[in-house]
């Protein structure tokens, strides 16, 4: 099986508009992958990335919306 790897060299990441400025838990995202939604953790910008299918991110988002 061949895992789909997006080049994110060039990726511009944005943090969450929830984020607060006193360096809590952060979440970034970058735009213009297309299908997919990608995902990291903004204090471990080396770190993993969580890779979402955009109709998958959408239901996270109005899930978190409702809580």
């Amino acid at each position: 099986m061949n895992a789909y790897r997006p080049d994110l060299s060039a990726a511009e990441w944005r943090k969450s508009s929830y984020s607060n400025t006193q360096g809590g838990d952060c979440v970034e995202v970058a735009d213009g992958v297309p299908r997919t939604v990608p995902v990291r953790d903004s204090k471990n910008p080396q770190g993993p990335v969580l890779l979402l299918a955009d109709h998958v991110w959408v239901i996270f988002v109005a899930h978190l919306k409702a809580s």
